[in-house]
This record gives structure tokens, sequence and C-alpha cells, in this order.
């Protein structure tokens, strides 16, 4: 049943077992694995069936670390979430990436990969796609070059490409919406957490809309899933009772805050150059799936150089010091200038979608003449995993948004591993390519610039600062002392509330995080029933 807040009585109120707060892909995975088991499921969303700028504006904040995009434009408040502008891309976290790293400070997952595995595999059939490890044979078998790199220092990566548009919006979750057990609660901001009295679980939820309606809701159990920056702003601000805000005895609620972070980290050049930008910077179908690989550091060059699970792909690019390309100056302001309506959604994947076809008619012909003319060069593109770092984190501001609630400041920090980890990805790359007689790479001018630690390049990619993918700032942790919630979500101290989403990841490996936030909110869903009790 979808309600609207703006059509109720104000001052509504609301009972239910299950609220979960935030309808993106992880409150509507969990959504559907309770409904699935015959939980009742209050679901509540800020926003509507599509993008709205005045509930948009609600996200803004100040940016006062690493420069990072505008607030209001890296997560959408409307049914379906951040899916809405979603590139698709699903990849597994890495077994090395929930080892406890003895020179990664901070690292260390409560449970190993095998325990995500089956749901790992449950969520790519949510999202049609075969498993990204799938590739590799026949990938080796196209690329006999890339297969060269594949062992020892370097090894191969792959996503699986999520080819359905608007996944999780409204015109796709109909199922959820006239599900019989099934509320979903529109325009209903959660603006405050009540606790109970004994402040050992939550009484209450106050939600607001901008037209002036709000509502209280009462539930047995209260999830989260408000991605990785608005879920601790909620809990920062919900201190009426703990006056740190809920979750936050230990002073972590908001910390440990990670992106993806781009880069560009050199030019690769010599004989093989063609064919391994034919491998590493085009997709492939195989089994149906399309698909696309990377190279990173093999867990024992981590462990050897002490450096992060780091990835790179490569592409056609113009040398940095170049004027943008007019195709990717009107992608760019496509994407990042226009709402994210379902109408200016369209425009932008029509253009994109058009921009790929014509470089694969146009391959190798295009690169070869723009690095043949100087306007080009073969680049490694950076999609690098930030170490946890507690400085690095979301804060309350000064400011209050439209409905009363401070608004988030994000302090965003990268650290020198991060940097260090990048420059050796390269080096090992320029030496397996030397020795296998590809080529080489020139490493990128700013990895060996002192007092640097990151440099954000405008011609490396659509996004050339990061993924969009806020991780780490409710971590997870069996410890109270290291994490705001414990293996299964639950918040530490408080008995009925959870989080889901990738706040919760304790490092954030080189993978997006779409497929991980899908699994483990199919792994709370599965669980909610033993440690709810």
């Amino acid at each position: 049943m979808l309600l609207d807040l703006r059509n109720i009585d104000d001052k509504a109120h609301f009972q239910a077992p299950i609220c979960i707060v935030g309808a993106g892909v992880a409150g509507l995975t969990l959504t559907r694995r309770l409904l699935s088991s015959g939980w009742p499921v209050l679901l509540v969303e800020s926003g509507g069936l599509d993008f709205e700028a005045p509930i948009q504006a609600l996200a803004g904040g100040r940016v006062l670390g690493q420069p990072y995009y505008d607030l209001d434009k890296v997560s959408l408040r409307m049914l379906g979430g951040s899916t809405a502008i979603w590139g698709g891309r699903c990849a597994e976290l890495d077994p090395v990436d929930f080892e406890t790293r003895p020179w990664l400070p901070h690292s260390g997952w409560p449970f190993a990969h095998d325990a995500l595995q089956p749901y790992y595999a449950e969520a790519l059939r949510l999202f049609e796609v075969n498993a990204p490890e799938q590739a590799r044979v026949g990938w080796h078998s196209a690329h006999a070059h890339a297969a060269a790199l594949d062992g020892g220092e370097l090894e191969m990566g792959f996503w699986s490409i999520d080819g359905v548009a608007d996944r999780f919006t409204a015109p796709r979750i109909g199922d959820v919406l006239r599900h019989p057990g099934c509320r979903v609660l529109m325009h209903a901001t959660a603006t405050e957490l009540s606790l109970a009295p004994d402040a050992g679980s939550v009484k209450a939820i106050t939600v607001r809309d901008i037209s002036g309606k709000s509502a209280v809701i009462e539930a047995e159990h209260v999830v989260l899933a408000l991605g990785g920056i608005e879920t601790p702003r909620l809990l920062l601000a919900s201190n009426d009772i703990a006056a740190a805000g809920i979750g936050n005895a230990h002073d972590l609620v908001g910390r440990f805050f990670m992106e993806h972070p781009h880069a560009r980290g050199g030019a690769i050049s010599g004989p093989g150059m063609w064919q391994l930008l034919r491998a590493l910077g085009r997709r492939q179908t195989i089994g149906g799936t399309r698909h696309a690989a990377l190279l990173r550091l093999s867990p024992d060059a981590q462990r050897r150089l002490g450096a992060l699970n780091t990835a790179l792909s490569l592409g056609l690019r113009q040398p940095e010091a170049a004027r943008q390309a007019w195709v990717a100056r009107t992608y760019g302001k496509l994407k990042h200038d226009l709402n994210a309506t379902a109408t200016n959604r369209r425009l932008w994947r029509t253009t994109k979608h058009a921009a790929r076809r014509l470089n694969d008619l146009l391959f190798p012909i295009r690169p070869w003449f723009h690095v043949r003319s100087g306007r080009g060069e073969i680049a490694a593109i950076v999609r690098a995993e930030q170490a946890p770092n507690p400085d690095s984190r979301v804060l309350l501001g000064a400011e209050t948004d439209a409905l009363g609630l401070r608004r988030a400041d994000l302090d965003w920090r990268l650290s020198a591993v991060d940097k260090h980890s990048v420059g050796c990805l390269i080096d090992s790359l320029d030496a397996v390519m030397r020795r296998s007689g590809l080529g080489s790479v020139r490493k990128a001018a700013w990895l060996s610039e002192p007092g640097v630690l990151w440099h954000n390049d405008p011609t490396i990619s659509a996004h050339p600062i990061g993924g969009y993918h806020h991780m780490g700032t409710t971590r997870m942790a069996d410890d109270p002392t290291r994490g705001v919630v414990d293996r299964h979500g639950r918040v530490h101290g408080i008995a009925n509330l959870h989080v889901a989403g990738s706040s919760v990841f304790p490092t954030s490996s080189w993978a997006n995080p779409t497929l991980t936030i899908a699994a483990l909110a199919l792994r709370m869903g599965d669980r909610f029933g033993r440690f709810a009790d």
C-alpha cells in the first residue's frame, strides 16, 4: 500500500512490527526478504515517486576536507534512492578485504568472505547477472596479452553489468507497493529517533515533510537504511537522551567515512598497448552478461608492499592539461547540473549509450588517431580503496535544513597509504609490462610530488572525484569500542535498532558496494528473527 504523508492527517500515529527507514537498494531488498518471510513492514521514504528538488535540498551540507561533490548531488531522496543514477556495476569484495591486515589499522570484518558467499549468489540473481568471476575463462581466451598479466604480482578482477535502468524505482517495485503486508510511506523524512527512558531501545520515530505534516511511528524493530551520510546524521541528531547521539558512546558514529577515490595513475605505451586497451577498456558479453575487467595487486603483493586493494582499468583519455572534450563536457553537464528526474535520467543514459556505441564502432581507429596526434593517451584509470581513517568523518553542522534538522558536514580525509597503494600498483604494472614485452607505464606526476595526498583530474572520468560510494560511518565490529553495529547490523546497546547499507563496511575494497549492500540486506533478513528477539 502506497501512502503519502502529505495526504494524511497531521500528527498521525503509525505502529508496525518492523519499520525500515530508507527505500534504496538496502531498504527495498530487506523489505522484500522480510515480506517473503511473513513479516509486515512499514517502509519510510523521504522522497516520492520521482526526483523532487525541494526534497533533495534537504541533503545539502558543507564539505570541509578533501574536495568533494555537493552533498545534495550524491544520494537521491526518492523511491529507489541513488540506484536511479547507478551505473550497474556489480562486484564482490575479495577475501582479503575481510581479513585483519597487519599493515592496515582498523581493518578486519567480524566474519569472513565465506559467510557472504550464498548471499552474493542470491544478490546476483536479483540483478539478473552472472557472477563476475565467470568472465575469467572467456576473458583469457579472448585477450591473451591481458591474461599474461593475471597471476603473480597482479590479478584481474571483473564487474558484471546490470543493464536494467531504474531497477529499484517506482515503475519496477510494484510487488512491494502492492503487497498486502507492506505500507510504503512517502514524503516522510525521519528527523528524530526517541529512546526509551532506559536508553536501551528506540521508542518512536518522528517523520516530517516540507509541507508541514508530521507523524510518529512506533515499531518493535527499526532499521536505518539511509546511506553513509544520512544514517550518522540522524543518529547524531537524536540526542535527547543520549547526549552524544544514539550509538555514539565511543565517539564512532560518523567516523571512518570512506569513498572510492578516482585518479589518473599514468599512461601506458608499447607494442601491447592496443591489446591491453581492448581487454581492460571495453566491455564484453560472456554467457549473456556484460562484463568489464580491471587489474589489482594480488593479495600476496599487497601484504609484501603494505598496500591496499586498489584497482585500475584503461581508457583513452585526453592529457590532463588539455581542455575537456565537448562530448565529455556535455555528458558531465547533463549528469551533474540537471535534476535527476526520470526524463533527465533517460537523457543521460541515451547520451552515455550513444557515446559507448560510437567508441565501439570506431575502435581502434579513434584511439589510434588520438594517441598518434598527441590528443590522447591510454590512461590508467584508478578506482582506489581508501584506508579506514577515524579523522575522515560526517559531523553535524551549524546550519539546519527546512525541517529544522542540523545539516551534515563532511570532513573527508585521505591517508598516505592511499597514495602509496596507487604508486605500488602502477609500479607493478610497469614492471610486469616490461618483463612481458608489452610496453611500459609513464607514472602520473602527482604520485611523486611530496606533500600531495591525492590529485583530482577532471578529465579522467565522468565522476572524477569518487564513485558516490559512502562507506564506514557506522562500521561493523563485535567489539563496541571498535564499531557502531555488531556483525548482524544491530546498534551496540540499542536492542531494536539496526543499520543496513554500506555505512556498516569496516573497509571499502575496490569493488562497487551495491552488490555487497544487497547481500548484507539478504543476510540481515534471514537472521532477523534470531537477533531481533
